[in-house]
């Protein structure tokens, strides 16, 4: 049985997508530290799991048709919990901005109206005027599914989106999961409310990129074991299920991949 104790195996931290970038200002902007659970170990800062437990060696990275933009609520790139971190692993086409209520980021508006891209809001449709809602994507010619995620507690993603006037154009892409969260690193009061990496791979999924939809949700049972044992001073198994699940899904990538040619 192969177990996970060597060191941490992250690069210097070189930003090396848009949530990591996010959290650097975020990070650059505040007068306090910000004080993590856990936060008297030593984290990597390529994964943000404790040293010990480092899954850098594991992450996957895949091209994409669709692209991603995180919506982030204030804290959210800060917190070591986050998911969104993980689709930025992923997917290189990932955009990561900050909220607030009183401004927008003008990279934020850029995106939405890039014409490679056609954005569909992804939130819930009871909660949104049924004309807006789509439960398909739906290919349009000469552009590519792009996913805006509101990455944030439920209450905050509510809050979000009513005061987001310059996202009231989009379709909204309500999602029909069939499945229970698998989400262990926070609390939630509804077993159907997913994190965003869950949202995403469904994205994806409806979207006929089928095995980065596998990969996305695959690498979120990882970063979890990884987390929760280096939370309870617990050894990883790197044969285990949960890595053999994360290795299958990456070699039926790449033999779909090969097939196509």
């Amino acid at each position: 049985m192969a177990t996970s104790s060597a060191r941490c195996t992250a690069p210097p931290p070189d930003l090396h997508h848009a949530v990591a970038r996010l959290r650097a200002a975020r990070l650059a902007l505040r007068t306090k530290p910000f004080i993590a659970r856990g936060s008297r170990a030593e984290r990597c800062t390529g994964c943000r799991v404790i040293a010990s437990h480092c899954l850098c060696a594991l992450r996957p990275v895949l091209p994409t048709h669709a692209g991603v933009c995180l919506i982030m609520a204030d804290i959210e790139p800060l917190k070591p919990s986050n998911t969104g971190w993980l689709i930025a692993d992923v997917v290189p086409d990932t955009a990561a901005f900050g909220w607030t209520r009183t401004a927008v980021d003008p990279g934020l508006l850029a995106m939405l109206a890039d014409p490679q891209w056609q954005p569909y809001l992804v939130f819930p449709g009871e909660f949104v005027e049924a004309a807006r809602v789509v439960t398909e994507v739906r290919p349009v010619d000469g552009k590519r599914p792009l996913f805006v995620l509101l990455d944030a507690t439920w209450p905050e993603a509510r809050k979000m989106f009513r005061k987001s006037p310059y996202l009231d154009h989009l379709p909204v892409l309500s999602l029909q999961p069939e499945q229970l969260s698998n989400y262990r690193l926070r609390r939630s009061t509804r077993d159907d409310h997913l994190c965003t990496s869950e949202v995403a791979a469904l994205c994806f999924e409806l979207a006929e990129e089928v095995q980065v939809a596998a990969v996305i949700d695959a690498y979120l049972g990882v970063f979890t074991e990884h987390y929760l044992n280096a939370k309870h001073h617990l050894p990883v198994d790197l044969e285990n299920a949960v890595h053999q699940r994360l290795s299958n899904s990456l070699t039926a990538r790449e033999g779909s991949q090969a097939s196509s040619l």
